[in-house]
């Protein structure tokens, strides 16, 4: 009765995404050409300051835009800022806007609504994730998420120039200023509308290419093109329909239909008759699948509990077999892509060179974890719970677990939860054992070691631990790139000896593409760049 319930409800939704496409394809005749794509289900949020989702963060960099942008190469270039420079010293940065900056409104766009974001995304009532990762190098920083907004050295030299003062020089404070979380949000809509602002499409005020028209919750987003764009003229399409498809066969079906061209969850049983597709495309990103241990609840607390579980995976079974070799097996927590201060693959400098964790099973190291922990072969180990939503592989993970870590004496409930309840649940530590997983937002490996920080918002897991915060807090401090580097590979070094999370796999990105379009790119942060698209008839 439920799968018949779930179906309906699914068929339900793809008449009305597949009316409502209709609807915008008509209205698209008269501002341009439409895309639709499927990159995710409904956004936890759209708001730039609290999003730490790829789906959400893919929609936000095509309706907001930072200081600066990342280009098709991967190289950061200008956005609202046409130029800017560093002090000397590396302490101090000026971002000079571009002449007649726009919101969406068609309103005037200055940089003291850059002030007022990134004061907004450290205050304590925002409560930003990505704050602390985001802006902890800035002057007045511990003071301003205290509460005292105007302690951040963020000001405002004029309408167009915007100085940002920093503790200690941070290289890669320019990837920063153009990551989603410091995008401008209009004050006074923010302050009219409280959180509703960026529910309500007609509240919904934003700078980018496109802006949002319509939004129907778990069905679709409408963004058209923004006609305040400083850009504009080099935006083809006149609008994009975000599917909000949760399913994969349902978006396989729409793809198959060619309703939508683009799918970003394609169905793992249909991979094997996909390869040789030239539709289909796998592409490498910097990034980690990884289980998060509640380590404030009962028996996750344990050290030794967590090594076993770490201890009893086969690593490459689940990269080869499971994910069909879609994802690379993953034997320590930072993988591939992330670049030392030097310059170099941090990954080949980690642990002496030598993997943190075993590419397959070790049972009896397992055992002998569990045993050491207080539960030899299991006994007397409480039922252990693991959560996860229902996409990809994480079901066929889940029962992986499930079956493995039942050789090590351990029983494990699994509890699929959908998307948009999910992610609150584990940031809110509503949890024992979750699926988790990092991309990166930049190739510092500062960007995802530092998820640990006692004081992240991004540490679902609670970890804390003082000699891995004392590590973190002399990477950011030091001005010596090989002190830098001796303490992030130490930071790791704490994180896998107290196994505060269970690596499993390194990300690639894998998706359909329908050949009609043209100018869209992938970037190895894990997102689709479709501003600057065009749809062949």
């Amino acid at each position: 009765m439920k799968r018949r319930v779930i179906a309906t409800l699914l068929a339900a939704a793809m008449a009305v995404t597949a009316c409502a496409g209709l609807a915008v394809t008509a209205a698209a005749e008269e501002t341009g050409k439409e895309l639709s794509v499927q990159v995710g289900p409904n956004p936890e949020t759209l708001d730039p300051a609290l999003n730490s989702a790829v789906d959400g963060g893919n929609m936000i960099l095509h309706i907001f835009e930072c200081l600066l942008t990342v280009d098709q190469e991967g190289k950061i270039a200008p956005g609202q800022a046409e130029t800017w420079e560093t002090s000397e010293d590396g302490l101090t940065w000026t971002f000079h806007l571009r002449d007649g900056l726009k919101w969406s409104d068609g309103s005037d766009l200055t940089a003291n609504d850059f002030v007022y974001s990134w004061k907004r995304v450290c205050d304590p009532m925002v409560a930003a994730p990505y704050a602390d990762t985001v802006l902890s190098m800035v002057k007045g920083f511990d003071q301003a998420v205290e509460g005292d907004l105007d302690a951040l050295a963020v000001t405002a030299e004029d309408d167009k120039t915007l100085v940002v003062e920093l503790n200690n020089a941070c290289s890669y404070f320019d990837s920063l200023a153009a990551f989603a979380t410091l995008s401008p949000v209009q004050q006074a809509t923010v302050e009219a509308n409280g959180d509703a602002w960026a529910v309500d499409p007609s509240t919904f005020i934003s700078n980018g290419p496109f802006m949002i028209t319509e939004w129907v919750p778990g069905s679709y987003i409408i963004t058209e093109k923004n006609p305040n764009y400083w850009n504009a003229d080099a935006i083809k399409l006149g609008s994009i329909h975000w599917n909000l498809i949760e399913d994969a066969n349902a978006a396989y079906s729409a793809y198959q239909g060619g309703d939508v061209l683009f799918i970003k969850d394609v169905p793992t049983e249909e991979i094997p008759s996909l390869e040789g597709n030239e539709e289909f495309h796998v592409d490498p990103i910097i990034g980690t699948y990884y289980l998060s241990y509640n380590t404030q609840v009962e028996p996750l607390d344990n050290v030794k509990v967590r090594e076993a579980l770490n201890l009893a995976i086969d690593r490459e079974y689940v990269a080869n077999t499971i994910m069909q070799g879609t994802y690379s097996p993953a034997v320590n927590f930072m993988g591939p892509g992330w670049k030392d201060t030097d310059g170099s693959d941090f990954m080949e400098n980690a642990n002496g060179g030598e993997a943190y964790l075993p590419l397959n099973a070790d049972i009896e190291a397992a055992k002998a974890a569990l045993a050491e922990a207080g539960y030899p072969d299991g006994e007397g180990l409480p039922v252990l719970h693991y959560t996860t939503n229902d996409a990809g592989y994480h079901r066929a993970v889940a029962e992986y677990l499930q079956s493995a870590w039942s050789e090590i004496g351990v029983t494990l409930e699994v509890e699929i939860v959908e998307w948009a309840s999910f992610t609150p649940m584990r940031r809110n530590g509503e949890y024992e054992i979750a699926r988790n997983g990092w991309v990166g937002d930049y190739s510092d490996p500062s960007n995802m070691i530092e998820l640990f920080y006692s004081t992240n918002g991004n540490n679902d897991g609670k970890f804390n631990n003082a000699d891995f915060d004392a590590a973190i807090d002399t990477s950011r401090s030091t001005l010596d790139p090989a002190e830098r580097s001796a303490a992030l590979h130490q930071a790791e070094d704490i994180m896998m000896a107290e196994s505060a999370n269970c690596p499993v796999a390194y990300y690639n990105d894998f998706w359909l593409q329908s050949p009609k379009i043209t100018g869209a790119w992938h970037s190895a942060y894990g997102y689709w760049y479709f501003m600057y698209a065009d749809v062949e008839d």
